[in-house]
């Protein structure tokens, strides 16, 4: 299943990443693509609202891994700083796309084939300044109803 959903203020896209958080579940994994500045971070944020964490959230870029509790443990993973997905055996990366909490995974596509089939891929288009385009697509099961959720939310005005 795709959805496509359009945001034109970074509360707006807060907004939209908290929808999709308290419609996360354990074992869920995020993966996110999309340009320098797009919005994955601020996207990030809201997901991880919806998810119970209220502290602060910021790209790990040099750190490549953050860890907040919410009402599941999140795994914000930012891939910017990796060459290929070989590095990701030196992280666990087992754990964090198969473990008991939520992966959020920017710069996905740099994992290659390690992600997990089950999974929710978010490629965020910002070529209009003025708007950023979530086309996001539901791999799986247990992400396509989730998916269907957040479309039913976001279309129905869900978004105070």
């Amino acid at each position: 299943m795709e959805a496509r959903f359009s945001t034109t203020s970074p509360e707006e896209t807060r907004r939209l990443g908290t929808l999709l958080g308290e419609r996360l579940v354990s074992g869920s994994v995020v993966a996110l693509t999309g340009d320098l500045g797009s919005g994955k971070t601020v996207l990030v944020q809201g997901i991880s609202l919806g998810l119970g964490f209220d502290g602060y959230v910021s790209s790990p870029s040099f750190v490549i891994v953050n860890e907040y509790e919410g009402r599941l443990r999140i795994f914000h993973v930012d891939l910017y700083r990796m060459d290929g997905p070989e590095l990701l055996d030196g992280l666990g990366y087992r754990e964090l796309f198969w473990g008991d909490g939520v992966a959020l995974v920017e710069w996905a596509e740099r994992a290659g084939d390690l992600l997990p089939a089950e999974r929710l891929d978010v490629s965020i288009d910002s070529s209009d300044r003025s708007e950023r385009l979530f086309v996001m697509r539901g791999e799986g099961t247990e992400s396509v109803r989730m998916l269907e959720s957040l479309s039913a939310a976001w279309d129905g005005g869900d978004r105070d």
